[in-house]
């Protein structure tokens, strides 16, 4: 009986149910958001939107530049555009992945490799927030003020939960003996690709550029929208409210980062300087801009490559 079902059909018609659900769910917000965007900027909506499309080619760009093989661009960058709406189904990236390692997988790549690939794109993109971060607040030093909404000593709350969480994880995996013979082994995959892609320029070029370019994209994105609704908050801080915010919102595992993300952003953006009313409308048009208007399309790519079995 089984195997007389349509799945291929299922799994294409699903993702549609559950961006309803979502949609119905959200709804509050996505016709909050919609009201403010009417008076807002229409240039800087354009810019943001512009920006948004900019991001699944950075994502592209990385993703090939994490593998030796020469993958398909048209399948890549769509791939990628199916993978950013499956993102905001399922948690912690678990959808964009998924979709990105059948991608890999249909490409020829073995199943170590293929995560192993994921994994070295990960790592990079990583590296890269952080390493922005960091510059961005030793430029800006003053970009966030963590007082407006962390009492008494941020630095040192902030920087006590970073460190219990890190000793949890670090408990865990030396914990369980087979968890450290999987991960001594998935690492020594991950070291091997390392070295074979950094051997090559244009994978060196491809995974850094386009992790670098990836975070660089969005923080556009989110400028362009305060600058949209006239908050006056300079746009170097903007940068570094998005990092922070992003950052921490991957603490917390829900689709899309929803929720968490948009919570964070806000915090991010009130600590750069911007009004409590300014910073939800911003995130609320971040929001529109980048998840509700590409989300429909989105999944409809989706169901359309795992139709033709690109997927």
């Amino acid at each position: 009986m089984w195997r007389r079902l349509p799945v291929r059909q299922i799994v294409g018609v699903a993702p549609l149910l559950v961006v309803a659900l979502i949609v119905l769910r959200q709804w509050p917000m996505v016709d909050a958001g919609t009201d403010r965007l009417g008076s807002a900027d229409a240039e800087w909506l354009l810019a943001a939107g512009a920006a948004t499309l900019l991001a699944w080619v950075c994502s592209a760009a990385a993703q090939q530049g994490a593998v030796l093989e020469q993958l398909p661009a048209g399948r890549l960058l769509a791939t990628q555009f199916a993978a950013s709406a499956a993102n905001h189904i399922l948690p912690a990236g678990v959808g964009g992945n998924a979709v990105n390692l059948r991608f890999l997988l249909r490409c020829g790549l073995s199943p170590s490799r293929s995560a192993a690939a994921l994994t070295v794109r990960a790592l990079a993109a990583c590296v890269v927030r952080i390493g922005l971060l960091v510059v961005l607040l030793a430029a800006f030093p003053h970009a966030l003020d963590m007082r407006k909404v962390v009492p008494g000593r941020p630095g040192l709350t902030l920087a006590l939960a970073a460190g219990a969480a890190l000793c949890l994880v670090l408990v865990v995996l030396l914990s369980v003996r087979h968890i450290r013979r999987t991960v001594r082994s998935f690492l020594g995959t991950v070291a091997t690709d390392v070295r074979a892609v950094h051997g090559r320029s244009a994978r060196v070029a491809a995974l850094w550029a386009g992790s670098l370019a990836f975070p660089v994209m969005h923080a556009a994105v989110l400028v362009a929208v305060v600058r949209s609704l006239h908050a006056p908050v300079p746009a170097a801080h903007v940068a570094v409210a998005y990092l922070a915010g992003s950052a921490a919102a991957a603490l917390l595992p829900t689709p899309g980062g929803l929720g968490s993300l948009d919570v964070a952003l806000v915090l991010a953006l009130v600590t750069a300087g911007a009004t409590g009313v300014a910073a939800t409308s911003a995130v609320l048009a971040y929001r529109i801009v980048t998840v509700w208007l590409p989300l429909l399309p989105g999944v409809l790519v989706l169901a359309a490559l795992v139709r033709r079995r690109v997927l």
